[in-house]
């Protein structure tokens, strides 16, 4: 497994793979990035550690960051935290994937009457992937009028990455049991689950197991900036053996307190802990599943 940065690519070739596949990576305007970096800086105020941000860098010196790990394609996910901002940022990513090959359209979403059209709008355009955070946006995903939107998404059978989990910590409308509710009225979404759901990871599985299009992303998942506040059951490995082709690479790039090779080898200690999973699941985890997700 890589030690460091310098041996990513190295590493995925020997693998078998073009490259990696990324579902969970920020690209944002600028002036939207520096105030989610502002608010990183104060993380020993809000978390209680710190959080320094490892590729604060600047945008082309990003994209070539990713190039160098050998990732051949990543969907740089947008947010918005308030009414009037996903329209723009739609525009915003779709801009973003046109001028960066390997970064594919992407759009989002906020509850609010024209969320239904501009959607649509993006799944015409060519969106590949959509993100909705629940705790940054402070909304509930059981609005009413975010329910044409999550029956558009499952009807295209297009990925949203969904940020529900209580972590890093809990707001209003967040916890597996709220998002459950959307599964069951849109049981052909297909949602991944950032960060596992964490710390719900136990009901995060259940999730997988229970709906046929719900996935679970690997982002700051089992990494040791995580594992002492948000540690994995004990038979993490064996459960998602059960589950192939379910899990997908998400790193938080680059808004992550260490090296991207770290979030590698918590996936490769993974793959050593259960001799079900192994090189077959790397593969699958690092690529396929993701580039099946993104329509690669």
């Amino acid at each position: 497994m890589p030690g460091s940065d310098a041996e990513v690519a190295a590493w995925v070739r020997d693998l078998g793979l073009p490259g990696l596949v990324d579902l969970h990576v920020h690209f944002l305007p600028e002036r939207v990035l520096a105030k989610v970096w502002a608010y990183f800086d104060h993380a020993s105020q809000h978390y209680g550690v710190d959080w320094s941000i490892h590729y604060r860098t600047s945008e082309p010196e990003r994209v070539e960051v990713l190039r160098s790990l050998g990732v051949r394609a990543f969907a740089p996910l947008v947010y918005p935290h308030k009414p009037g901002m996903a329209a723009w940022l739609n525009e915003w990513a779709a801009e973003f994937a046109a001028g960066v090959p390997e970064a594919v359209a992407t759009a989002t979403f906020y509850p609010e009457p024209e969320a239904d059209s501009y959607v649509r709008k993006a799944i015409e355009s060519g969106a590949r992937c959509f993100k909705s955070h629940v705790q940054v946006g402070d909304f509930d995903p059981r609005d009413p009028l975010l329910r044409p939107v999550w029956g558009q998404l499952a009807d295209a059978g297009l990925p949203v990455v969904v940020h529900c989990g209580h972590g890093p910590l809990p707001g209003t409308h967040t916890g597996l049991d709220v998002f459950e509710a959307v599964l069951r009225e849109h049981p052909r979404l297909v949602a991944v689950i950032a960060h596992a759901g964490m710390p719900e990871f136990d009901h995060a599985l259940r999730l997988v197991e229970q709906w046929p299009g719900v996935h679970l992303d690997t982002t700051m998942v089992g990494v040791d900036f995580t594992t002492a506040l948000c540690p994995l059951p004990q038979d993490w490995a064996a459960r998602l053996a059960d589950l192939p082709g379910r899990v997908a690479l998400g790193t938080d790039f680059p808004n992550i307190p260490y090296a991207y090779a770290e979030q590698l080898r918590a996936i490769a200690d993974w793959a050593e802990a259960d001799d079900r999973l192994g090189a077959d699941f790397l593969r699958a985890v690092l690529h396929d599943t993701p580039a099946r997700l993104l329509g690669l």
